[in-house]
């Protein structure tokens, strides 16, 4: 087993509440085993760059109730190529770093597949708001963004009723429709249109004119940003045949407010419990695997698993969503 002294930390992608707590997980955890730890700015970019700074005990206080990322995040797409990547095993090897640790989503993963093809031990964790990435049942930032977007919901809901209206509420998830359908599922939406089944804008019409019809004061789309008939074009579509809703009908994009603010308790302890366990999994030896949530414990998967593979949502849940609305 390799003797580690020294391991470096970065977050990489999109940012998302509880990023902190697994940082600050990771570092004391690395501590206590008496670990140097290096904490990495901005993502690949920075790694590429060898923007460092030492991580100790106090570097890390008082940063579990932020959101964002203490180190910073940067898009990196440079790092596809191998010639990018070697810069970066240059860095890691000149400042003799034996392991890192990456916390992100399923590209910062494929960054890290990449990395642990080269030799380097690395050890994901599962961090991301969109809950696409394989390997983990529910990800850092999945709850925080999640009851951001029930309290709009349930604001909107309010004015909704008051002026008899329709809303069609856009949330973030890229490809994925987790977060809409969850939204939906917990905010009492009449329709959500995700990015695994296609919705048309006709079905959508006929949904909030059904509930117009059922004698209901408002009625409430949730879509995923990634749907092939997203927030934007529905919102076009139904300038142009408003007459087919019943209801006057507003279009509300949450947009990058859901990654914002105080992350919940879930997802500090979740943070928590992924970062002890991505220093738990180098201290076993292991390498080149994602640290996430299955079955309720932490547990690893290989990256190579993971890596560029989409979560599936369960039909059921789409299916419970639908006759719930009626």
């Amino acid at each position: 087993m390799r003797v580690i002294k020294r391991i470096a930390v970065l977050t990489s992608g999109g940012d998302a509440p509880g990023m902190n707590a697994a940082i600050r997980a990771v570092t004391r955890c690395a501590l206590a085993q008496d670990w140097d730890v290096l904490g990495v700015r901005r993502g690949y970019a920075g790694l590429v760059e060898g923007e460092v700074e030492p991580l100790t005990g106090r570097t890390v206080s008082n940063i579990m109730q932020r959101g964002g990322t203490l180190l910073g995040s940067a898009r990196c797409p440079e790092f596809e190529t191998e010639d990018t990547r070697r810069k970066a095993l240059y860095w890691l090897q000149q400042n003799r770093v034996d392991a890192l640790v990456v916390i992100g989503g399923n590209g910062s993963q494929t960054g890290a597949l990449a990395l642990a093809e080269m030799g380097v031990p690395v050890v994901g964790v599962a961090s991301t708001i969109d809950n696409d990435l394989a390997g983990s049942e529910i990800t850092i930032g999945v709850d925080t963004a999640l009851n951001i977007a029930l309290e709009a919901i349930d604001r909107l809901k309010t004015t909704a009723s008051s002026h008899q209206r329709a809303f069609l509420i856009e949330v973030m998830g890229r490809k994925c429709g987790y977060l809409a359908l969850m939204a939906g599922l917990a905010g009492g939406a009449e329709i959500v249109v995700i990015p695994e089944r296609e919705t048309t804008p006709e079905e959508v019409a006929r949904q909030l004119r059904a509930a117009y019809e059922r004698g209901k004061k408002h009625a409430l789309a949730v879509v995923a940003e990634g749907a092939v008939h997203n927030g934007g074009k529905l919102d076009a579509w139904f300038r142009e045949h408003s007459a087919q809703i019943g209801f006057d009908l507003r279009t509300t994009t949450l947009g990058h407010v859901q990654r914002g603010g105080t992350p919940t308790a879930f997802d500090r302890l979740l943070g928590t419990r992924l970062g002890a366990g991505a220093v738990a999994a180098l201290m076993r030896g292991e390498q080149g695997v994602l640290v996430g949530l299955n079955e309720g414990r932490v547990a690893t998967t290989p990256l190579k698993e993971v890596a560029g593979v989409r979560k599936v949502i369960d039909p059921e849940l789409f299916r419970l969503a639908s006759v719930l609305a009626q």
